[in-house]
C-alpha cells in the first residue's frame, strides 16, 4: 500500500511539473492536517465576530477576544520565523513574539488584526510545505521551549483549537477532531 501512494505521489509530481512544490514525505500528515483543520476552524469563528466583539472578554480569563486573535496570530509567526531559520531560509535576529508584541498586537484594528492571523496562518503553511525532508527531524527552541519541528503542527493545532474555543462565540469541545478530544487539550 504504502509503495502505490509512493508511486502516485512520483507521478502527480512528474505530472505537474518543475514549477510545483510539495511537502515533505517525512512531514507529519496527520497533525498537519488537524492544523489546517484547526486553522478553518479558528477562522470561521474569528469571521463570525463583529469588529466591536473583539475588545470583548474571552473565555480566556483577563484576555479580550482580541488577545486571544493576536496569540494564535504570532504563535504561527514565531514558528515560521524559527522553522525558517532553522532550515536556512533567514537568519536568527527576531523574536516578535515575546509580551509586547502580543500587547501592540492586542492593539491592532480588527481588520488589521484579522489580516494578522490569515497572513501568519498562511505563512507558516508555505515554511511548512517547503521543509526539507531532513528538517522535520531537528529542534527548534521556541518561547515555550525546545521542541522538535515535527511536533509543530501539533502544537499549532492545540492553540488553534484551543483559541476558537476561547473566543467564547460557538466553538464547542465536540467540535474538536477526534484526535485532540482524546488525547486532551493542555490547561492555559
Amino acid at each position: 500500500m504504502a509503495g502505490d501512494l509512493d508511486m502516485a505521489r512520483a507521478a502527480l509530481i512528474a505530472r505537474q511539473g518543475t514549477g510545483a512544490r510539495y511537502q515533505a514525505a517525512t512531514a507529519p500528515a496527520r497533525a498537519l492536517e488537524l492544523a489546517r483543520l484547526g486553522t478553518a476552524y479558528f477562522a470561521r469563528r474569528l469571521n463570525g465576530l463583529e469588529d466591536g466583539a473583539l475588545g470583548q472578554a474571552s473565555a480566556r480569563a483577563g484576555w479580550s477576544r482580541a488577545r486571544v486573535v493576536a496569540s494564535v496570530a504570532l504563535q504561527a509567526r514565531e514558528i515560521a520565523q524559527l522553522l525558517e531559520a532553522a532550515s536556512g531560509q533567514r537568519p536568527e535576529d527576531w523574536a516578535e513574539t515575546d509580551l509586547a508584541a502580543l500587547e501592540l498586537a492586542e492593539t491592532l484594528p480588527p481588520r488589521a488584526l484579522r489580516h494578522l492571523f490569515a497572513h501568519a496562518a498562511v505563512h507558516l503553511e508555505v515554511v511548512w510545505r517547503d521543509l526539507p525532508a531532513d528538517a522535520w527531524a531537528e529542534t527548534v527552541q521556541l518561547s515555550t521551549g525546545a521542541v522538535g519541528i515535527a511536533q509543530t503542527p501539533k502544537l499549532r493545532a492545540e492553540v488553534l483549537w484551543l483559541g476558537a474555543l476561547d473566543l467564547a462565540n460557538g466553538a464547542r469541545l465536540r467540535d474538536l477532531p477526534k484526535d485532540l478530544q482524546a488525547q486532551g487539550l493542555p490547561e492555559h
